[in-house]
């Protein structure tokens, strides 16, 4: 019996710490979403028909999207426990396709649908802030010169607090996220009691007649009714940070029910007072709680942005790890969570985007015109892979694949469309920013491939290299040589530069590569491979998965327990810095050689990236004509 009482409590507290992480971002989403329907660019006349129709539209948009599609569907797709879009991709990535072939489909589904979350990234934490601070607006209207102003403010903190990272206060994260929804939650009562008619939205023929009625302009609208379920990829990509039973949990017993609650309290008053459309949200609250409920508001929009800011963080990894980006500075801010990093050049990207789009737009109904585009992009991307990876992992009936497939893509391509109107005022932001991204990745993956065949073709077997030194005994001088080579096979040609510029051999050579598997994590001294070229020659070969962090002094010690006699504190690791040339030669564009030359001076150094001592590293420079 004591066993199933840990596991519930277990479950609990991962519930509740899940809420502040998974939860932050649709759980703003009543700051905003009501009013955008009515009084935004595209809103509809606030008729009683038309509040009972959008509000059957949100309720079962949050239960066909969020409960249905994600958290019964998609997240049966995790990648040994780990969730997110690359995770999705990495499971039908095909062996060969890293060596053979540049991009096929999936992979290239997948890296879109990736680069888009980063305009969400950006988008997120100005819509949610400026919703929050804008509630000061309700109190009086002489806070309304200076909301941009505290919202920019409240913005510069969130980004400059990030290297402490999220392990000291992410305890707190989970509690004050329960009391939001709690809070939701009173809130939607009291507006519900002003009208109790609001329940007949519950039948989903409300919604039907709302876009029959409304026609082209009623599409329109889903637009905006889009806004309540903008976080429901970040369930899946944080799953591996909770699990699976926590964060459904979270959904169908608090987060759900609370939202429910809300929009339809919202939907209440506004039956009772329409001229509460200005900001429905805080026109439920009693004036006397305006000011806790803005603090209470903007703490949530902070925890919302929070978790958009590490799921970049973990994205950007994974690209790093898959080949996708160059090598970037990731320092890890928790000693006992390996997922809990911080990205210096992302942080910063980020936190210019952020102020950028708050100055551009100047207002969360101005944004909310940016906002969704870029989700609804990455949730149909995301609805694809998972029905690829039912027909082809887990073998369901083709028949059952496209009938759930059909379904789930169909209301993705309503959504998207709806969104696609929105392109002109302001939705081209995150576009034209998943366009540059799209185009950086897919650079680097190509320019690395081009990279590694032309040093294959300066290099001979390692078959060779040994034959021909293995004789000269005298050459040989005390100590290990750690070579690192990205390809597992040839010669190295730091170790063919090392030899002619210096003339010896270390006693004991050791060729690394570190390879990224597919999976998220590995168990290195299961995927660890050793191989004795002869004359104290080894070709070790170690997997990590992609959300791990390459650690090459760990791989020294492992080899030292297969027999190799290497001590990580006092071998020489030797590693190649190329110096690139764009050239004529067929591969790549000029422009795109040129680009993957920048990427690559300004990559970290292997030293830095591989934890290699720097008093122990020599670095020889290759010349290579691209």
């Amino acid at each position: 019996m004591s066993q199933p009482i840990s596991s519930s409590k277990n479950h609990i507290t991962l519930t509740i710490a899940a809420l502040g992480v998974v939860f932050g971002d649709i759980g703003t989403s009543p700051l905003y979403a009501m009013r955008e329907c009515f009084s935004g660019a595209h809103g509809v006349a606030l008729t009683p028909s038309n509040i009972l129709g959008v509000l059957s539209l949100i309720l079962w948009s949050l239960i066909f999207i969020v409960s249905i599609k994600y958290l019964l569907f998609v997240m049966r797709a995790d990648n040994k426990g780990e969730g997110g879009i690359l995770s999705l991709m990495a499971l039908l990535i095909p062996k060969e396709t890293k060596v053979r072939r540049f991009i096929d489909p999936v992979v290239a589904m997948g890296l879109l649908g990736a680069v888009l979350l980063y305009g969400d990234g950006i988008i997120t934490p100005a819509i949610t802030i400026l919703s929050a601070i804008e509630g000061l607006k309700v109190l009086t209207p002489l806070f309304e010169p200076y909301i941009i102003l505290v919202s920019l403010a409240i913005i510069c903190i969130l980004f400059l607090f990030q290297h402490k990272g999220t392990a000291h206060i992410g305890k707190v994260f989970g509690p004050i996220i329960l009391v939001w929804f709690f809070v939701l939650t009173a809130m939607g009562v009291l507006g519900v009691a002003k009208n109790l008619g609001v329940f007949s939205a519950l039948n989903p023929i409300h919604g039907f007649h709302f876009l029959l009625d409304n026609g082209f302009h009623g599409f329109v609208v889903l637009g905006s009714v889009f806004l309540v379920v903008t976080g429901g990829e970040a369930l899946y990509a944080d799953m591996g940070h909770f699990g699976l039973v926590p964060i459904r949990l979270g959904w169908f017993y608090v987060a759900l029910p609370a939202l429910m609650i809300n929009y339809f309290g919202q939907g209440a008053l506004l039956l009772s007072d329409p001229s509460a459309i200005k900001n429905p949200f805080f026109a439920l609250a009693p004036n006397s709680l305006l000011y806790p409920l803005v603090g209470l508001s903007t703490a949530a929009a902070v925890i919302a942005s929070q978790a958009l800011i590490t799921g970049a963080f973990s994205l950007t990894q994974q690209a790093v790890n898959l080949g996708f980006l160059p090598r970037l500075q990731i320092r890890h801010t928790s000693a006992d969570e390996r997922g809990q990093i911080y990205i210096p050049i992302v942080n910063w990207a980020l936190m210019i985007g952020t102020i950028f789009v708050v100055l551009m737009f100047k207002s969360s109904s101005a944004l909310a015109s940016a906002y969704g585009i870029a989700v609804t992009g990455t949730m149909a991307i995301t609805s694809i892979l998972t029905c690829i990876v039912a027909r082809k992992l887990w073998h369901w009936n083709l028949a059952v694949v496209v009938s759930i497939g059909t379904a789930f893509i169909l209301v993705d391509l309503a959504f998207l469309g709806a969104n696609a109107l929105k392109i002109v005022e302001g939705g081209w932001f995150p576009l034209l920013l998943g366009a540059v991204l799209f185009t950086v990745m897919t650079t680097w993956k190509r320019g690395r491939q081009i990279l590694t065949n032309r040093l294959v073709m300066a290099t001979k077997p390692i078959e060779r290299f040994v034959a021909e030194t293995a004789p000269l005994a005298r050459l040989r001088v005390p100590g290990v040589a750690v070579i690192l080579t990205g390809k597992s096979e040839g010669t190295p040609l730091p170790l063919i530069h090392n030899f002619k510029i210096n003339s010896v051999i270390h006693e004991h050579v050791i060729l690394l590569t570190i390879v990224t598997d597919e999976v998220a994590h590995t168990d290195l001294a299961e995927q660890m491979s050793v191989e004795s070229l002869g004359a104290n020659f080894y070709r070790v070969i170690a997997k990590y998965g992609f959300m791990d962090s390459p650690n090459v002094p760990e791989v020294l010690r492992k080899c030292k327990d297969k027999d190799i006699p290497v001590d990580p504190t006092s071998a020489i690791y030797i590693i190649g810095r190329e110096t690139l040339i764009a050239t004529e030669v067929p591969g790549m564009a000029l422009w795109r050689e040129h680009l993957f030359a920048f990427m690559t001076r300004n990559a970290q150094g292997a030293m830095a990236y591989f934890h290699l001592p720097p008093k122990q590293v020599i670095e020889i420079g290759v010349q290579v004509r691209l």
